[in-house]
């Protein structure tokens, strides 16, 4: 076992798969005694040298669980390494007093690590965020009994099993249906298919950084400028175009005429002879 071992010090999945897959099934499986022993060890003498025995004579049992996740379209050596690290954080934290097998403790660990690898990568925006929203993610697809839409009926059902709501099916069913859309036009796409992409129609050109300084400068200008010849104005000038222009609540000219005790064609004569005061100096 030792010499299987040493061979598979260089082995990675990411390299050669299928010479990865043939040497993990070439390391014995340990006996019950072998793996206590091993376990007892670590466990109690932090022995670095069982630990790595024990994840290699596990190795095969990710193979196996990685394989079972290969219809979500993602690389087997990817799914497999990250079977590998669960493997290892079971190892870590199995105690050999439980009395149960290491590979019953470890497929815990396992999945997880490929389900949280899984949901990160199988869309650009995650589809499953909540605990009702993994479990059915990684469920619903097994329970569909066709590729058509689920019925009410089967979604009742699937709900009912799960222990979540019917809307819930139905959304993830609508996720699991859905796709990534590139936002850039694709290497392929042809003209009458480009237009499509996000990109040909989700410009903002608005948004130049150059303009946006350009308009900030000038607004910030004209209302430094309009301060300037409103302060310039009598303090009745001033209160008639605050009124009139603006305050958000405009009042009329009998409003100003009341207040002023003038009439409403003497409020119209100085509200014009101080916009024309204000026009002079921001043209100035």
């Amino acid at each position: 076992m030792n010499k299987s071992l040493q061979n598979m010090q260089w082995m990675a999945p990411g390299g050669n798969l299928a010479a990865y897959m043939q040497g993990t099934s070439s390391i014995a499986v340990l006996s019950v005694e072998e793996e206590k022993a091993l376990a007892e060890r670590l466990y109690y003498e932090d022995d670095v040298e069982s630990a790595r025995q024990l994840v290699m004579a596990h190795l095969r049992f990710v193979v196996h669980i990685a394989r079972s996740y290969n219809g979500y379209g993602l690389p087997l050596a990817d799914l497999i390494q990250e079977g590998n690290v669960g493997l290892m954080k079971a190892v870590r934290r199995f105690n050999p007093e439980k009395g149960v097998r290491l590979v019953s403790f470890a497929v815990h660990w396992i999945k997880a690590e490929i389900h949280e690898y899984v949901l990160r990568n199988w869309r650009i925006v995650k589809v499953a965020t909540t605990k009702a929203q993994r479990k059915l993610f990684f469920n619903l697809r097994g329970s569909k009994k066709r590729l058509a839409w689920l019925t009410n009926d089967e979604a009742a059902a699937v709900a009912e099993d799960l222990g979540v709501d019917v809307k819930q099916v139905h959304e993830m069913e609508k996720r699991l249906s859905a796709r990534d859309a590139g936002y850039d036009v694709g290497v392929d796409d042809d003209d009458e298919s480009a237009y499509q992409a996000p990109a040909q129609y989700l410009e903002d050109r608005s948004a130049d950084p150059a303009m946006i300084v350009e308009e900030a400068d000038w607004e910030a200008d004209s209302h430094d400028r309009l301060s300037k010849a409103l302060a310039q104005l009598d303090e009745r000038s001033q209160d008639i175009l605050q009124q009139r222009w603006l305050n958000e609540a405009k009042v009329t000219l009998h409003d100003l005429a009341a207040k002023y005790s003038i009439s409403a064609e003497r409020i119209r004569q100085l509200e014009q002879g101080a916009m024309k005061k204000i026009r002079i100096a921001l043209e100035a």
